[in-house]
């Protein structure tokens, strides 16, 4: 099984041709359709040999297709003191964007 290390939106992600990643903090504006080229690729593992980076690979690339753009569900944030009247009630979603991984390389 050929596989591959690529890092993206400060994570490192384990990907194989056909995955589906869901990336938090992506680096640039996208939209659904769009190509995209992961170049910080760390390993590259086809079955038989292994490439690793110093930290990257030169020359290889990751191609995906961005599938979905949205946002996770919405976390409450509560901060609370006793006895002192204070409370604070905040929600949060996290935007990501869904990667279809298309080949390796």
């Amino acid at each position: 099984m050929e596989f591959a290390i690529i890092q993206t939106g400060g994570k490192q992600y384990t990907v194989a041709k056909g995955d589906v990643i869901a990336i938090e903090k992506f680096p640039h504006e996208s939209k659904e359709g769009d190509i995209v080229i992961f170049d910080k690729v760390l390993l590259v593992d086809n079955g038989k040999d292994t490439t690793i980076g110093t930290p990257f690979i030169k020359n290889a690339a990751v191609k995906g297709k961005v599938t979905e753009v949205g946002r996770a569900a919405k976390i409450i944030v509560v901060h609370y003191k006793q006895k002192s009247r204070y409370f604070k009630k905040n929600g949060h979603r996290q935007p990501f964007v869904k990667v279809k991984i298309e080949s390796l390389g």
